[in-house]
Order: structure tokens, then sequence, then C-alpha cells
């Protein structure tokens, strides 16, 4: 029985689990994860929505980045079940290059409570083994709980402002293009 035990807790999944209890009703969060307007509202200021088994999940961090480095770029949804359960695959950040090629998948359950809030549950499963893997998981471990936060903030002060952000990355990306039209010297 012991040994039986010893093999199961060895098999177990590498997961992470994030939860936040949302001030608004199910419908108002589940639009939030399924709509253009809802993702930009918490998640990242770009994102390509089309809310059905397969469609994209495009989540762009940095939406003035070449195509394949502006975040989640073509992730898919893998299932929607309204308003209670989505799921998408995901991937690495470009810093992890190894582990982006891969592909890991994000449940996320929601759960009405009173009818005024929701419970809302992340789980991310998919994890390879190695250096890189270990790096992503710590990665996540830290970015799903800002997420999360995120939504919970959207829904008590309103949407986030990437304004700010996006001139950061403005600037950025004007740095390479002004250095290469420096005359050599």
């Amino acid at each position: 029985m012991l040994l039986v035990l010893a093999s199961f807790a060895g098999a177990q999944e590498r997961a992470l689990h994030k939860e936040v209890v949302v001030a608004a009703p199910i419908a108002e969060v589940w639009r939030a994860w399924t709509t253009r307007e809802g993702v930009t509202s918490f998640f990242a200021p770009g994102a390509e929505i089309e809310a059905r088994v397969g469609g994209a999940f495009h989540v762009h961090f940095d939406p003035f980045a070449a195509p394949g480095a502006k975040g989640a770029d073509d992730m898919r949804y893998m299932a929607l079940q309204a308003p209670t359960m989505l799921s998408f695959d995901w991937n690495a950040p470009p810093h992890l290059p190894q582990v982006r090629q891969q592909r890991s998948f994000v449940i996320v359950r929601l759960k009405e409570l009173e009818g005024t809030s929701t419970r809302v549950s992340l789980h991310h499963v998919g994890w390879g083994e190695g250096a890189e893997w270990d790096q992503a998981h710590a990665y996540f471990d830290r970015a799903w709980g800002a997420v999360l936060a995120n939504l919970k903030k959207r829904f008590e002060s309103g949407p986030i402002d990437w304004s700010a952000w996006l001139e950061q990355l403005r600037k950025m990306h004007a740095q390479p293009a002004a250095i290469a039209s420096q005359p050599a010297r």
C-alpha cells in the first residue's frame, strides 16, 4: 500500500494554481476572458480574441513587436463552457526560446458567489523538465498572480490604463532605429 502511495505522489503533475474573488457577476467576468475589450481591460494592451473552440486567444503584451514576439501570439481556446470554464494553450515568454516552442495549458474556472462576486480559479499544467522549464514555471508563478490581481483591480477601479506601458514600449522600439540611423564614426 505504501509503495502505491509513494509512486502516485511521484507521478503527480507539476501545476500552478491561483485563485481570486472578483467583485463582479459571473457574466461580466466571463466577458473579461472571452472578448477583446475584456482581455485588454486587465490582461494586456493588445489582443485578438475569437471565443470559440480553436479560436484565437492571442494576448499581446508588446503590440509593437514583430509577429511571434508580441506575447502569446498564436494561442487558442481549447474549451469554452459558458459561463463557468474556459481553457487555452499557452507558451513561455521570448526570453525562454526552447520552452516557448512548446505549449502548456491553462484552465480557468468561474464560480458565482451570491450573484455579486465570482471566484476565479486558474490552473496551469503541462510543464516539462529541465532548467528552462523551471524558469518558466517560476515566471508564471509570479505572472498569473499579477494577472489575477489586475482582473480584480479592473472590477474595483476600472480597466487597466496601458498608456504608460505602451509609451515605454514605443520608446524601446524606437531606440534601435535611432541607433541604426546614426552615422558611423
